[in-house]
């Protein structure tokens, strides 16, 4: 019997590589290069425009917005403001990545008012972030999550209602919320926390789908699916984190509909 939610994910996929939409990040700097490679390899077409003296124009044409605060300054902030509000304006998708959410007052406090003012779609998170976000002690060092959301899905679905969006929260497993429904991602291989990016990498994912599905939530759920199960598959094939990261890429690239009803795992 085939699972709808994995079908809709294959749909989306299909749907994606033929449309090639455009996804505009404004990002961290350790990322670009990864993110860039993930979006195409994934079949959309990435741009990095983060000055504010562009943002907004750019996020007009494109079909998707990532804000990733991982490396944040206060001009990058403000450049991140007018580029969602004119993607708020045209109806495009912003995707935010709180990266470290919880570390710093400047990244928490940024990350809530990017979440306050703007219409935001998704938000992908790790535990920790999520949970700060969620006004719980979310346990946070540097970007990296210390904390886990098992038996906290009800903090997850309030702080979607919130938000008024969809929230993705990445991990051994990746739970999404619309505050309502609430699906389980069971793919994924331990090396992928081996390796900087991913987390990021993952945002890229779910805003790739987002641009050209129409169920936010089941986007989110569809572009993290893929993205874990290229994941796993690559993971099996690698000695290490050296390795991964090609494999990886091709193996996102190679993906297709029957790889990902034989490999993905779902509930809820």
């Amino acid at each position: 019997m085939s699972d709808p939610v994995i079908d809709y994910a294959a749909d989306n996929l299909q749907s994606l590589r033929d449309t090639c939409p455009m996804v505009h990040h404004i990002t961290n700097s350790v990322v670009t290069n990864f993110t860039a490679n993930i979006t195409l390899c994934l079949g959309a077409a990435p741009v990095m425009a983060p000055a504010e003296e562009e943002s907004a124009e750019m996020a007009g044409f494109a079909q998707a917005l990532i804000l990733n605060i991982g490396t944040l300054d206060p001009p990058l902030v403000q450049s991140m403001l007018a580029a969602g509000r004119a993607a708020g304006e045209k109806g495009i998708p912003v995707v935010l990545d709180p990266v470290g959410a919880g570390a710093t007052s400047l990244r928490t406090e940024s990350a809530r008012m990017l979440a306050d003012q703007l219409e935001i779609a998704v938000v992908r998170a790790n535990a920790g972030e999520a949970l700060t976000l969620a006004g719980e002690s979310g346990r946070v060092r540097g970007v990296d999550s210390h904390d886990t959301v098992e038996g906290r899905s009800e903090a997850l679905r309030e702080l979607a209602r919130e938000l008024g969006c969809v929230v993705a929260v990445t991990g051994r497993e990746d739970v999404v919320t619309d505050g309502s429904r609430v699906i389980v991602c069971h793919n994924g291989h331990s090396v992928m926390g081996r390796v900087t990016g991913t987390g990021c990498g993952a945002t890229t994912a779910v805003a790739c789908f987002c641009a050209t599905g129409e169920d936010v939530m089941l986007s989110a759920v569809s572009g993290l699916a893929c993205y874990a199960v290229a994941g796993e598959l690559a993971g099996r094939e690698v000695a290490g984190p050296g390795s991964f990261v090609p494999a990886f890429l091709d193996r996102l690239a190679s993906l297709d509909a029957k790889t990902l009803r034989e490999n993905a795992r779902i509930s809820g």
